[in-house]
């Protein structure tokens, strides 16, 4: 793993601007690009303007459409894949700015839906503008839209024991087949009862449950990186034998039927 002096190096098309604690970068990847497992010295919010991306730490994978941001603690590995053409926003922030400005524990990585606010102090912090008071209140600004709770809907919790992990890792392969709890074990060299009681264990969910959310997941990343695509044609791809099992499906996990997520984003 590599520490990274902040901000991360970028491509070509990069474009930096600083602020009191504050470190900002705007970069332009496309589909495919993969930020290899890497931590910063400073903390770091990271928004996808636009496009899709994908960030795994050791928790697990947070898919990151556009109406989201994840944060990503100080000296936390983490890796970055794009799944749509991005327009990415960083923020790096440094201790002793997170210390006197953020009034909300931000020792661990989340997700966070962006608000309009959000978004527009964000886009306003790489328009140009050099006023250090205005870049200061939009920087305040956007640290206290944070303060509102995580959004877990688009976390997938990964396990970290190898056994569990293997069968995570194979489910994820092809997250739109329905697996037998007890075909993995067999595949990963374990029984059925010990792999059902490490992911539960490890992943706080049950098997049927993290098999849920991984096709959920999928579901969001479809949603996001395909906006032409029907949701009889997904909830089809996705195994579903109707759009309605589809739709009660992601409601359990995200609070939201597909069409009222895809209304809110």
């Amino acid at each position: 793993m590599t520490i990274v002096d902040t901000p991360i190096l970028a491509l070509s098309d990069r474009r930096r601007s600083t602020a009191d604690g504050v470190h900002m970068l705007a970069t332009r990847y496309p589909k495919g690009t993969r930020l290899d497992t890497h931590a910063h010295r400073e903390a770091q919010l990271v928004y996808a303007a636009a496009g899709t991306m994908q960030v795994t730490t050791p928790k697990g994978r947070w898919l990151v459409p556009p109406d989201r941001a994840v944060w990503v603690p100080a000296r936390l590995p983490h890796a970055i894949d794009v799944l749509a053409d991005i327009e990415m926003r960083s923020l790096y922030f440094n201790p002793e700015r997170l210390a006197r400005d953020a009034n909300r524990e931000l020792a661990s990585e989340f997700v966070v839906r962006v608000s309009w606010l959000l978004h527009e102090a964000i886009l306003a912090l790489f328009d140009g503008r050099s006023d250090p008071v205005r870049m200061d209140l939009l920087i305040r600004l956007a640290l206290l839209e944070l303060q509102q709770a995580s959004d877990p809907t688009t976390f997938m919790p990964l396990p970290q024991e190898p056994r569990c992990r293997r069968a995570a890792e194979i489910v994820l392969a092809d997250p739109t087949r329905h697996y037998e709890i007890e075909t993995l074990a067999q595949m990963v060299g374990t029984s059925t009862r010990t792999l059902s009681r490490l992911f539960s264990a490890e992943t706080q969910l049950s098997f049927k449950s993290w098999c849920q959310r991984a096709r959920m997941a999928a579901a969001i990343e479809r949603l996001s990186v395909n906006e032409s695509i029907s949701m009889k044609q997904l909830a089809s791809e996705l195994g579903y034998a109707s759009f309605p099992a589809f739709s009660h499906a992601f409601r359990q996990v995200t609070g939201k039927s597909p069409t009222e997520f895809v209304t809110a984003k």
